[in-house]
């Protein structure tokens, strides 16, 4: 099954912001998880409009990012251009 520029964005920076957290916590991370957090953010390129729009879309709904869904975003970008 084939996800949405939308969907395979918001999946990569909810994984992101797990591997984010998990580095300032005791102990840190692990190399492996190291490794994945540079490809993830390397992967997230591919889909600059979709970042963007997840971004705004939280910041306009005032959470964290990896808080909201794609139906969030979509709302958000739905009132962004009304």
């Amino acid at each position: 099954m084939a996800f949405s520029p939308l969907h395979e964005a918001l999946r990569l920076i909810k994984r992101q912001t797990e591997l984010e957290s998990a580095m300032r916590r005791p102990g840190g991370i692990r190399v492996t998880e190291e490794r994945e957090l540079f490809h993830l953010r390397q992967a997230l390129t591919q889909y600059p409009a979709a970042v963007t729009a997840i971004f705004e879309a939280a910041e306009q709904m005032r959470r964290p990012v990896d808080t909201i869904c794609v139906d969030d975003v979509e709302v958000a970008m739905t009132a962004a251009s009304h």
